[in-house]
């Protein structure tokens, strides 16, 4: 599956072929992946073939709900389908099924998009990784000995795999860019409220995962309607997605390679990034050298209020329950039941030291470049990049910041490393900033060029 929603609309709409064909091809393509990636969760072929027929009638009749009206869509897990259980990603869900539709899903489903099946995640949306007491364990279609990442790991390993053009991730301190980077995908985080999510929280979005900006462009003129669900919804706001850029000269731009703190930054993501920097320069761009924005403090901070809410959480739950949530994560969780409230507050309140942190930055500069993850790849198996639960953050220090401060944070891909594993490159823009973020990462990605090596389904290997 390799055509953009663009392409499949142009198609219904000249009748050269129609949703349901598209369908069908896809059933068929997701055969031959599937076994091997684990990326869905309540697939639902026979409703997908249905919902395509109802399609294919409004575009014989020129009546598309909208452009993407019969359009295979993913949404992750986490985000709620009328009707179908949100086991979080994890085995001590109760199963409940949701009584309605998220935001993200609803809005899908009011275009006339396909939503043929969820995307899975870890245990409740914290890890990096593709990795579930609920789910099988998601693998990356690039080498799958490698990890996805996470927390949006199906979504990932779905679009690079080709399941459709569209797919959308929620993301708390990069669970939308950070797989994005490790699959070579687009993934875009955008400011807070712009995509309407239920529930919401401090730092959640949710956002297309694509594999192309144009595929994201149009997924954003879906998503970002106004939800009374969500009171940090943004009020509404007419803007052309796909409007390009005239260019970059005069922009000034911070290239950020010191995260501060965690993970050392691996040489090939440094010279990756260095070089689509040197692409904006080469433009008229001014570059400069941005400090980095977290602190050890920070980080630990915030990774001390994050386990002393999934405790409160965790903890609550039935001892028959609580044993069946991922190892990594209890063991994680775990440590919050000794956190004190003034110590929990006291972590909390990094978020606000990072946000304005962030802020001081952007005073002195238009624009932030820096590398989505610090490491090339790691394993499947592994929960984290250091598969480490006292360690748990360390790969997040370019991704975090910009949830915290709410400003919307693009990652593309920029390039392979010399084993074949893709790099990301993040772009950062201000506050409200949606658009110049989009195109950015659109004049960026129309002088890298198409990727034009996705990767294939694999033959005759073992499942």
């Amino acid at each position: 599956m390799t055509l953009d929603a663009g392409a499949l609309a142009d198609g219904y709409r000249t009748g050269r072929f129609g949703p349901v064909e598209v369908v069908d091809a896809l059933i068929a393509h997701i055969a031959d992946w599937e076994p091997h990636l684990h990326a869905l969760y309540a697939y639902d072929p026979a409703w997908a073939r249905e919902a395509a027929m109802s399609s294919a009638r409004r575009w014989r009749d020129r009546t598309p709900l909208s452009p993407i009206d019969g359009v295979p869509v993913t949404v992750k897990e986490l985000i709620a389908t009328r009707g179908v259980p949100t086991p979080v990603g994890t085995a001590a869900s109760d199963m409940t099924p949701a009584d309605a539709d998220a935001p993200p899903a609803a809005r899908l489903r009011e275009a006339g998009a396909i939503l043929f099946a969820k995307t899975t995640t870890p245990d409740f949306g914290m890890l990096s990784s593709g990795l579930s007491s609920f789910h099988a364990l998601a693998r990356n279609p690039w080498n799958l000995a490698n990890n996805p990442g996470g927390s949006s790991a199906g979504a990932a390993s779905a679009a690079a795999a080709g399941y459709g053009p569209l797919h959308v991730g929620t993301d708390i301190g990069g669970s939308v860019r950070l797989p994005a980077a490790w699959c070579g995908l687009v993934g875009f985080k955008p400011t807070l409220g712009r995509i309407p999510i239920d529930p919401y929280y401090t730092g959640r979005c949710a956002g297309p995962m694509t594999r192309t900006v144009d595929d994201a462009a149009r997924l954003m003129a879906v998503l970002a309607l106004p939800d009374q669900r969500d009171a940090t919804s943004l009020p509404p706001a007419t803007i052309d997605w796909m409007r390009p850029l005239d260019g970059v000269r005069g922009l000034r731009i911070g290239l950020m390679l010191d995260a501060g703190c965690g993970m050392a930054l691996d040489p090939e993501i440094a010279d990756a990034v260095a070089a689509a920097a040197a692409v904006f320069a080469d433009a008229g761009a001014e570059i400069v050298t941005a400090p980095p924005v977290m602190t050890r403090e920070m980080l630990d901070g915030i990774d001390v209020y994050w386990r002393a809410r999934a405790w409160a959480d965790i903890g609550a739950l039935p001892a028959e329950r609580r044993d069946k949530v991922l190892p990594y994560i209890l063991e994680w969780a775990e440590k919050g039941a000794a956190v004190s409230g003034p110590d929990a507050v006291t972590g909390f309140g990094r978020t606000f030291d990072l946000r304005r942190s962030c802020a001081a930055l952007f005073e002195t500069v238009d624009v932030v470049l820096s590398p989505v993850t610090p490491n090339l790849s790691f394993p499947a198996e592994w929960a984290s990049p250091l598969n480490d639960p006292l360690r748990p953050f360390e790969h997040i220090g370019y991704t975090l910041p910009w949830n915290m401060s709410e400003q919307p944070a693009l990652s593309l891909n920029c390039g392979f490393s010399t084993g074949g594993t893709p790099i990301g490159l993040q772009i950062v823009t201000r506050r409200f900033a949606d658009l110049q973020t989009m195109q950015l990462a659109r004049w960026y990605e129309s002088r890298r060029g198409p990727i034009a090596h996705w990767p294939t389904p694999p033959r005759g290997a073992a499942a």
